[in-house]
């Protein structure tokens, strides 16, 4: 269904035609984001969209077992040349393909089939996501809504960037019949069989038969048998050449003439096309995946031999892929492993981790120390990629083979490894006794990076714990021997638990540390500390309320993406949520919560600071649904004594109760925390627990001052002058936190106080972005490109107060321009 065959797309269409006339007229890029089930009609869509316009670049993604790294931006540069592919030639990061591919921004660029994207491509269209405002650009990203898990890493893309959203449907009756009318077919039988798939119904009526076939593999198939011997030689071998076919490769997968006549044959029939460059493909990936699992095995590992040995020994997803449908295990060593490093290199961390699980399944007859150092990379590549559990079974089996080949160091260095991933896991009893087990087995061995290092990372498990003079005493220790093995990674670990044990505790020069530690990580390999930095800082910012290091945050969520850093980009965003809360934007706050719950998959902490923060707003607003999140993250605390596990429950749940009226169970719900922050010295988060208990009556301590507005209204509630608890109910009342405002009106009222407030009117409480009637009404014209002095006329306003309502809107929506604001309003879903 392309070209003039395309039907029911008209209002695609006409939206795709907007916003490439917006952008044309110079108001700005835009991304556009195109779902549809498979076969539902997206490409067609988009091609006959841009059959009327030009320029435009194009790059596609591809249903490799292991995705290429980039792969639409490699198929782009090959169309551009010039600095684009120069800089992927030489394994380029995402953000400086992001720039380059800024660079360029003209016209239209598609990028297909999302769902099969490596990390670093959704890096590169997540930054340019976030800058797309100011490009001359329309970028069109297709992909398969049915086929995202809940953690699938494009789900959490379209959960952050902002864009117009598209849908390809499935096809009506009306329009089937349409089809169907030429062929003699009934078009209800017809709609019934293929739920209306447009390619569905373009294969059913393409093979021509008296019967609709049952599925879409049928269909194909029965398309396929009308074709002769030599077109469907042809098209068996460009259907295991994903994810185009070359004609040089062609040449090499058929014998001798036939590849030119039964391409011709095969091209008149329809089912497979040219692609830009002169390569062959499918009309869609449906059709190929078909043709490939009809052969047999024996032909299709004999396809596979020759592509192996056809395509250039520099494209090693390619032979990976190829080496491992051929059977082939030493072609599998020797290309799995270059391909995850290729990957690993440029921030695909994820497909990284996919390359080195794919050379271990092949490596039955490896070397000991081969097969050791695969398992050791690929914990690292998973690691990194939040997840957890697969690292950690990694590293064990690693430990496995190390210890059978009698190699001590190896077996050590690998257990101090494998504390990291423990603690992640929430397995911190257990990480500390590894720790000191790693250790103690290699101080009987000659001292070497092996030992600094495990001196580090026993000093990181002393800093989740708080320990301040047991941190800094391993880290020394670490330091002082990587000094003189001139090893600059140990150097910059140590370094990070010192600055941020210093920092936790309030001491600025920890920042100092921190920084440092940042500067000399700005190399290659060093992406895991860079991470770690942004990390501690949003621990320390959030625990001491230090909001004068806020701009930390977005730059770290920033760089851990632009590093393929997933874990460590939930942590900073799980603080940013915090961050947000402290500071009255609970909107925004929820929004970060909930982005991180939705991501993380097997992290308890992260878990616990996205639930608590949740709970916390819901408590604050007086949602009936408040405890949920609450109880969910009490239950992650099962064998945690960790300061930085305890403290966000405990104090969550003891604000619930406090709102709730239950006072009593407050002193239960803080006891504990409160003795252990005492003896860790915590005094910011002893303020924080002692401000709560003297609400609930519990002590009788001064009022403390904690930043941020709703805890400065909180401290003015004890207070006997009437002009201080008005200013905690306006302030109260702004932020829409009903319990406390009840708990604040009551007070009031003891005091005589009888003419109060009421607050935001319903509609203005009920907005999800808290406007009033009048902005709302504002923000309708605003819309519609009106001006102030135009607003101002069709409303019966002054022109200043109608400055005052646009001020207004984009202080409630955190924006900072009219445009911003019309796209935050709709992102939000605020209904004018």
């Amino acid at each position: 269904m392309g070209g003039s065959d395309l039907v029911e797309r008209a209002p695609q269409l006409a939206v795709l035609n907007a916003v490439l006339d917006a952008v044309t007229a110079g108001h700005g890029g835009v991304l556009v984001l195109l779902g549809g089930e498979a076969g539902g009609g997206k490409t067609a869509l988009v091609r006959e969209f841009c059959r009327h316009h030009a320029p435009v670049l194009w790059g596609a993604c591809d249903p490799l077992f292991t995705p290429r790294p980039l792969g639409p931006f490699t198929d782009i540069a090959h169309d551009t040349g010039g600095a684009l592919r120069e800089l992927i030639a030489a394994g380029a990061k995402p953000h400086q393909v992001a720039v380059e591919v800024g660079r360029q921004a003209k016209g239209i660029m598609v990028l297909e089939d999302l769902h099969w994207a490596d990390e670093a491509t959704l890096d590169v269209l997540s930054l340019l996501g976030r800058r797309i405002g100011s490009l001359p650009m329309l970028v069109i990203a297709t992909y398969r809504d049915d086929e995202l898990h809940r953690t699938h890493p494009l789900r959490r893309l379209l959960g952050e960037v902002r864009g117009t959203r598209l849908a390809a449907g499935p096809l009506s009756v009306d329009a089937v019949a349409g089809l169907a009318r030429p062929f003699g077919r009934d078009p209800h039988e017809l709609h019934r069989a293929t739920a209306g798939n447009p390619f569905f119904v373009t294969e059913v009526l393409a093979a021509r038969g008296d019967d609709i076939p049952a599925t879409v593999r049928d269909a194909v198939l029965a398309r396929a048998a009308r074709l002769d011997a030599e077109a469907t030689t042809v098209v068996e071998a460009v259907s295991v050449a994903v994810p185009q076919c070359e004609l040089d490769l062609l040449d090499a997968l058929v014998d001798g003439a036939a590849a030119q006549d039964g391409l011709e044959r095969a091209l008149a029939a329809g089912i497979v096309e040219v692609a830009p460059g002169g390569k062959i493909r499918f009309r869609h990936e449906l059709a190929r995946r078909t043709i490939e699992e009809s052969l047999s095995p024996h032909r299709r590992v004999a396809l596979h031999r020759r592509a192996l040995r056809a395509i250039p020994a520099g494209d090693a997803t390619r032979l990976a892929h190829h080496a491992e449908a051929a059977g082939d295990a030493e072609a599998v060593q020797r290309f799995a492993p270059r391909a995850a490093e290729q990957a690993a290199a440029i921030g695909s961390h994820r497909e990284a981790a996919a390359h080195y699980a794919r050379a271990l399944r092949f490596g039955a007859g490896l070397p000991p120390e081969t097969r050791a150092d695969l398992l050791e990379r690929q914990s690292q590549e998973c690691y990194l990629t939040d997840q957890t559990d697969e690292s950690i079974t990694a590293l064990e089996l690693a430990i496995k083979v190390w210890q059978e080949a009698g190699d001590r160091r190896a077996e050590a260095a690998a257990v101090s490894q494998l504390t990291r991933r423990l603690w992640c896991a929430a397995r911190t009893e257990e990480a500390t006794r590894r720790g000191d087990e790693a250790v103690r087995i290699l101080e009987g061995l000659p001292p070497g990076r092996e030992l600094a290092l495990a001196y580090s990372n026993l000093s990181q498990l002393f800093l989740n714990d708080e320990r301040r003079p047991e941190t800094v005493a391993w880290a020394r220790r670490a330091i002082d021997l990587a000094e003189t093995l001139d090893d600059n990674a140990v150097i910059v670990h140590a370094l990070n638990n010192i600055g941020t044990i210093e920092l936790l505790n309030g001491d600025r020069q920890g920042l100092a540390k921190l920084e440092r530690s940042r500067a000399m990580s700005e190399r290659p390999g060093f992406e895991e500390h860079i991470g770690r930095v942004f990390i501690h800082v949003g621990w320390a910012m959030t625990r001491t309320r230090a909001y004068d290091l806020a701009p930390w945050l977005d730059r770290g969520i920033e760089l851990c993406d632009e590093l393929g850093l997933e874990g460590w980009r939930l942590y900073v965003q799980a603080y940013r949520a915090r961050f947000h809360l402290d500071q009255g934007r609970w909107d925004a706050a929820a929004d970060d919560a909930a982005f991180v719950l939705r991501s993380a998959e097997s992290v308890p902490l992260l878990r616990i600071l996205a639930l608590t923060t949740i709970g916390t707003i819901r408590a604050r607003r007086g949602d009936p649904d408040q405890w949920a999140p609450i109880e969910e993250a009490r239950t992650l605390l099962d064998g945690q004594s960790e300061l930085q596990y305890r403290a966000p429950v405990a104090l969550a749940h003891a604000e619930a109760l406090w709102l709730a009226g239950r006072n009593d169970a407050v002193d239960e719900a803080t006891r504990d925390v409160l003795a252990q922050a005492e003896d860790r010295q915590a005094a910011p988060l002893v303020r924080e627990v002692r401000a709560l208990r003297r609400l609930a009556g519990i002590e009788r301590t001064e009022p403390t001052r904690i930043p941020g507005p709703y805890d400065e209204a909180l401290a003015l509630l004890d207070t006997t002058n009437e002009a201080d608890l008005r200013g905690a109910l306006d302030e109260l009342q702004k932020l829409g936190a009903r319990p406390a405002v009840a708990i604040a009106t009551r007070r009031l009222r003891e005091r005589g106080v009888r003419k109060l407030p009421r607050g935001p009117r319903p509609h203005t409480a009920g907005n999800p972005g808290q406007l009033t009637r009048r902005e709302g009404e504002v923000l309708t014209l605003v819309r519609q490109g009106d001006s102030n002095a135009e607003i101002a006329a069709r409303l019966f306003l002054s022109e200043r107060t109608v400055h005052h309502h646009v001020s207004a809107i984009l202080r409630k929506l955190g924006v900072s321009s009219r445009t911003q604001a019309v796209t935050e309003a709709s992102r939000r879903g605020i209904a004018t």
